[in-house]
């Protein structure tokens, strides 16, 4: 095998959607580009893991892998578990070369799914200036990932919504309900919720929950299989392989 492979890297959910979704993504991707091979793997709660793909993939020729974490944000998953099961994975099989990928987020098509999720929630251009949005994360304690998402919120605010607020599903505040409530408080309009999260699980199901008890007029869906997404995957994986490229050669 000649060209590298690309892992995609999920978290994994008790969540059947999750997996689905992710399944569905990957999908997108290899019709995106017919002949570049795409594996998915799981670090947790979903098979395959990580190592039984890696160790398939070494028995099968394969010297060469891009794994791509499929999070939004550089935390705790992409700093320390995906490097440890790779770096096993490297000991165990010395033939395979793996390049761990960037997360994908912060990145232009990122915007553009969210976009592309209010719009099919019903939100038009023409609503912006007296709309509220929320932009929904699950949450994390790490302060790159935190700063990320403020820095996400400002760039959506110049975008001609009337006001952008952050929320967290977990880890920290304000929660959704209560992002919504400040904007009705301030006097906005109307409040529209986009959650930025890949795939359906628990941590969404709570911020859609949350956004319905404080009677937000819009709930877009999650990110999922959209198209910019899955060109943003294979900019990663063609930005890692641009990467492994250079230091071969150097």
């Amino acid at each position: 095998m000649t060209h590298p492979t690309l892992l995609v890297i999920a978290h994994g959910s008790r969540d059947p959607r999750h997996a689905a979704t992710v399944h569905a993504l990957t999908e997108r991707v290899r019709a995106e580009r017919p002949g570049l091979r795409v594996e998915t793997a799981f670090l947790e709660f979903n098979a395959p893991s990580v190592p039984r793909v890696l160790e398939r993939l070494a028995a099968q020729g394969a010297d060469e892998v891009v794994a791509l974490p499929l999070l939004l944000t550089r935390a705790f998953h992409a700093k320390t578990d995906i490097p440890s099961v790779l770096r096993e994975a490297r000991a165990r099989l010395p033939r395979l070369r793996v390049r761990q990928a960037d997360v994908l987020g912060p990145s232009p098509l990122l915007n553009a799914t969210l976009e592309r999720r209010l719009r099919e929630a019903g939100v038009r251009p023409g609503d912006l200036p007296r709309t509220g949005l929320v932009l929904a994360s699950a949450g994390s304690s790490d302060p790159e990932a935190i700063a990320v998402i403020a820095e996400i919120a400002r760039e959506l605010r110049h975008t001609g919504w009337c006001a952008v607020r952050p929320a967290f599903a977990s880890a920290l505040l304000p929660r959704t309900e209560d992002a919504v409530r400040a904007l009705r408080a301030e006097g906005v309009e109307r409040v529209a919720v986009a959650p930025y999260v890949i795939a359906p699980g628990r941590l969404p199901d709570r911020i859609a929950a949350g956004a319905r008890a404080a009677g937000a007029d819009v709930l877009a869906d999650v990110l999922g299989p959209a198209p910019e997404l899955a060109r943003l995957l294979l900019d990663r994986f063609d930005e890692a392989r641009v990467t492994v490229g250079a230091s071969l050669s150097a």
